[in-house]
């Protein structure tokens, strides 16, 4: 039998999650007349034998809420920090620093949660800075 104190442990980090998200669809005007839903559930990720390693990773932990907008409530929130100064898309960065990457998924930031090893590994996350750290072309 769970209590609602387990539960709260249990599911906190969804309710959190959804909560932060209806906070920026709310403080986003400039999105208004565009859907405010957030899909949590994972899509199938299809790779090619040229798809960068971490895509998967990438797409399975962060495109959630780091995927396009209007609907991604970490690309709504740097879109806002950055105003065009820096692109809003993790994946469009050319700047980030593998060490940056970790420390803020290991320990969060503003309104982005921590993630712990059992929700991401060691493993995934080296792949994810790897994607996000690419050479581009």
């Amino acid at each position: 039998m769970h209590t609602s104190s387990n539960l709260l442990r249990r599911h906190g980090r969804h309710l959190w999650l959804q909560a932060a998200g209806l906070l920026l669809a709310a403080a986003a005007p400039a999105f208004a007349d565009n859907a405010q839903t957030i899909g949590w559930t994972r899509k199938t990720v299809v790779v090619t034998a040229d798809t960068p390693r971490g895509y998967v990773e990438y797409q399975n932990s962060c495109s959630v809420c780091h995927g396009p907008m209007p609907e991604r409530p970490g690309t709504r929130a740097l879109a806002a920090k950055y105003q065009g100064s820096l692109p809003a898309m993790l994946e469009d960065r050319t700047d980030l620093q593998p060490e940056l990457i970790r420390t803020v998924v290991r320990n969060g930031i503003t309104v982005m949660p921590h993630f712990r090893k059992t929700e991401v590994t060691d493993a995934e996350l080296d792949a994810i800075v790897a994607y996000l750290t690419r050479t581009r072309r």
